[in-house]
């Protein structure tokens, strides 16, 4: 039996040694953990900018029972406490400053008051002057009110309408039937009779909602857009079974390990130890993070959640590069009746294979041939 190493596509060690991957210069990654602190200071930063003292504004103003505005129209019933009518139950509109006439009595004040208390000041307009005991009864009948478009990743996109104290985008965006599971949380302003003025705000942080609640109150034809997360898309290549974007549902949460097992993991014919994670944070700036591979798989490096259009990427390496040519361009054919080819790779991390194909006497691949020239030092 005998056998041979053939070597293909190779001019001189020269040129192969020359294309083994980038340019010798400074590393420009920084570290994981550098770009978890730069993350986690970003996070502060933005807390800090807000206060609650910026937005001084009373929630339950705007999110408390209803309160009774201008134009609105009560449905009134006053009866004794035996339940008997004493009056037929009668409709009232308040004006614009927040009055009402009802009968006997005349004009009384209900505007901004909540239905209860709307109540208790029509039962004192009647009792003790006109009768002595009563039990009134306030609902609305009917509430003026604004129609705004709502639009974007809502239930029920279109007009909505909205009473006097509920103008404002929160209300807007229930009223279309809540935010759809695609949402992103941000949602848009765009006032029609202000072209000029757009706000976008977050709603899953309760500072941008006391801004929406600031804000002056919407009007008719004021558009609130709310935008849906984009397809979470990660760029994964290199040394990579399966190389190309993956597309996931938004809302997804996808770690660097999750991303290379659904590339079908790391190329088998090479054993790299590094990755790069090359996320971009405005149009001219990108970061790229060194990864130790090594580190993440034995989760002695954070396996941090990758963000939608971030880049994970495995590079070669000197070792990759050696490794690769070696695989790819050595083989060994053995054998008359019976011929088969490994790896250069597989073929040197097997001696005893090494052994049987160069007849079984204890022979190495140095011993035998010297393809690359530097095996086997050169004879005297």
């Amino acid at each position: 039996m005998q056998g041979f190493i053939k070597i293909t596509n190779c001019v001189t060690i020269g040129l192969v040694m020359a294309g083994l991957g980038c340019s010798s210069g400074r590393d420009h990654r920084v570290s994981l953990s550098q770009f978890i602190e730069w993350q986690n200071a970003a996070k502060e930063t933005v807390s800090e900018q807000v206060s609650e003292d910026e937005y001084p504004i009373n929630p339950d103003d705007y999110l408390g029972p209803y309160t009774v505005g201008a134009g609105d129209v009560l449905l009134v019933t006053v009866s004794g406490t035996n339940q008997d009518a004493l009056l037929a139950p009668f409709d009232a509109r308040a004006n614009r400053e927040g009055n009402i006439q009802i009968p006997i009595v005349g004009s009384i004040a209900v505007g901004n008051r909540e239905l209860i208390d709307a109540e208790k000041i029509i039962h004192d307009a009647y009792v003790p002057e006109y009768f002595q005991n009563i039990v009134v009864h306030v609902e609305i009948k009917e509430a003026l009110t604004t129609d705004v478009l709502v639009t974007g990743a809502v239930e029920d996109p279109g007009f909505v309408p909205l009473r006097q104290h509920q103008r404002n985008m929160l209300y807007g965006i229930v009223g279309a039937g809540g935010a759809t599971q695609a949402a992103s949380g941000l949602a848009t302003l765009r006032r029609i009779r202000k072209p000029g003025e757009e706000i976008t705000l977050d709603l899953r942080s309760p500072f941008d909602v006391r801004r929406a609640l600031a804000l002056d109150p919407l009007e008719a034809g004021d558009l609130v857009h709310v935008h849906a997360t984009p397809p979470n898309m990660i760029f994964v290549g290199g040394l990579v079974s399966v190389v190309g974007p993956q597309t996931y549902p938004a809302g997804t949460h996808v770690s660097i390990l999750q991303a290379i097992a659904a590339a079908g993991g790391l190329r088998p014919d090479v054993s790299p130890r590094e990755g790069t994670l090359i996320r971009r944070y405005n149009e001219s700036s990108d970061v790229h993070v060194k990864l130790d591979l090594n580190r993440l798989a034995c989760g002695k490096d954070p396996n941090i959640e990758l963000a939608p259009g971030d880049i994970l990427w495995v590079p070669h390496t000197w070792d990759t590069r050696i490794e690769e040519f070696i695989s790819q361009n050595i083989f060994l054919r053995a054998g008359v009746t019976v011929s088969y080819n490994v790896t250069g790779r597989e073929f040197l991390n097997r001696p005893r294979q090494q052994n049987a194909d160069f007849g079984g006497g204890g022979g190495t691949l140095e011993g035998v041939v010297d393809p690359l020239g530097f095996l086997v030092p050169p004879p005297p």
